[in-house]
């Protein structure tokens, strides 16, 4: 059985590689460890950090966590991430994403998140994608096995909507479609 997040939110952290000297807080589940010293959970939060980039997630990662291919639910919101990074998708089954409030600005860097099998919740908003045209159609439609988009569910008609979107934007790939 796996434990509750291991909690890094408020911490004032920059940069990842700070985090190995840090205490995660101790909530009312009680973090338990294996005999490595490593957190027996499948949650990670970061949240309200000043976190800028990702490079040294994996380090991370296998830092705290006794099984770090197993990461199902990581908490990034409220930094200052620019870019998505590769190295999310580098984490296999990851479910949950929490990315709001943080500076990321180009609607296509979520297309990176596709190469995620289990991803099924993400949260954008609060980063200047959510004003950008087609915010929820573009992320739809990049992650098709979402369930849960910014807190609400993905209905049927969105996801309809969405491969119209789609398509209708990108008209090489329909009429090579059509021609097949």
């Amino acid at each position: 059985m796996y434990g509750p997040p291991v909690d890094l939110s408020f911490k004032n952290i920059r940069y990842l590689e700070e985090t190995h000297i840090e205490a995660p807080h101790s909530g009312l589940r009680l973090l338990k460890k294996n005999s490595e010293k490593k957190y027996l959970s499948r949650a990670l939060r970061f949240s309200n950090n000043n976190i800028v980039g990702l490079q040294d997630l994996q380090k991370t990662v296998s830092h705290f966590l006794a099984e770090p291919l197993q990461l199902g639910w990581l908490d990034l919101s409220f930094n200052k991430i620019t870019h998505i990074d590769h190295v999310l998708c580098e984490l296999p089954e990851l479910r949950v994403l929490y990315l709001h409030a943080n500076s990321i600005s180009v609607l296509s860097e979520v297309d990176k998140l596709g190469a995620l099998p289990h991803l099924h919740t993400i949260t954008l908003y609060g980063n200047e994608i959510e004003a950008k045209k087609a915010y929820r159609n573009r992320v739809i439609s990049a992650l098709p096995r979402l369930k849960k988009m910014d807190f609400s569910a993905v209905t049927k008609q969105e996801r309809v909507m969405a491969n119209i979107w789609h398509h209708s934007n990108n008209p090489s790939r329909s009429s090579r479609d059509t021609i097949q």
